[in-house]
């Protein structure tokens, strides 16, 4: 398994890469663009060659991360259309970078539609808007949601069931988030055969690009998404171990999301899961 953290990019694509080698990880995550901003960004492709040439060159994968704004399931109007070049650049940006993919948070309707199923038209609608002329290698990678506000995007039967009914499924792939999955209630920390079980009926894995590795600062079922350290939440390393044990998951990217330490570096956190899963 490799895993990594995420890094910033205050020193472009090549430097997060190097940044990331720097600390021990085999894996990063970053954010493509300003992370508070929809704004399409004129990227330098020739910094993003060199983090793909980097990448290769030194066996790291990378993934992408959609700015916090992002939401799939929005209502019609001008931030819809925002939105939807918004991923199209993160798309771009991310395959120039040689990444898996980008990361995009499930959509959360909060409108007043009073047809319960109308976010989740919109956003299949937006999905296919996003995908329509994409030809890239790079993988649109729902996220499951911890159900903090809406609990939309919290099941496996949503992420799969969304994927199906978009016209480029090929093109959309999964990121598990363990703290998501925990918060939400659908993993208790004692139930993970019964949850890999009903992922294998669902067909869920074959599309598992991901892994965030988190802990969680709250209980099970709190809908509360707050992480923390591997083994300091109350998930625990036990809980965490069991899932990484799960064949599907072995040779997937681990990504810590966690608080950063005093050091500022996850090195010591990287060391503690490698220690412990290979």
């Amino acid at each position: 398994m490799k895993i990594g953290c995420h890094v910033s990019i205050r020193n472009g694509y090549l430097g997060a890469a190097q940044a990331a080698r720097t600390v021990g990880a085999g894996a990063f995550q970053y954010f493509p663009k300003n992370p508070r901003s929809l704004t399409v960004k004129s990227f330098d492709i020739r910094d993003a060659s060199a983090c793909r040439q980097y990448c290769a060159e030194h066996g790291l994968v990378s993934v992408a991360h959609a700015p916090y704004p992002t939401n799939l399931a929005l209502d019609d109007g001008e931030l819809y259309q925002k939105t939807v070049a918004s991923v199209q650049n993160d798309l771009d940006i991310a395959d120039a970078c040689g990444s898996l993919g980008v990361v995009v948070h499930f959509g959360k309707y909060k409108g007043a539609a009073d047809d319960p199923l109308y976010g989740y038209r919109q956003m299949i609608r937006m999905l296919n808007d996003i995908l329509v002329d994409w030809n890239g290698e790079a993988l649109l990678l729902l996220e499951n949601n911890a159900g903090q506000g809406v609990r939309m995007g919290t099941t496996l039967e949503e992420l799969i069931q969304i994927r199906s009914l978009t016209q480029k499924a090929e093109k959309i792939g999964f990121c598990l988030d363990t703290c998501h999955l925990f918060a939400s209630g659908v993993w208790n920390g004692e139930n993970w055969a019964d949850v890999a079980a009903r992922a294998r009926e669902l067909e869920y894995f074959p599309h598992l690009k991901v892994i965030h590795l988190n802990d969680s600062a709250y209980p099970s079922a709190s809908c509360r998404d707050r992480h923390a350290a591997v083994g300091c939440g109350h998930i625990g390393k036990n809980g965490l171990w069991e899932l990484l044990a799960t064949p599907e998951c072995s040779g997937l990217p681990l990504i810590l999301e966690t608080p950063a330490p005093p050091s500022g570096s996850h090195r010591e956190e990287i060391r503690y899961v490698l220690a412990h899963i290979t």
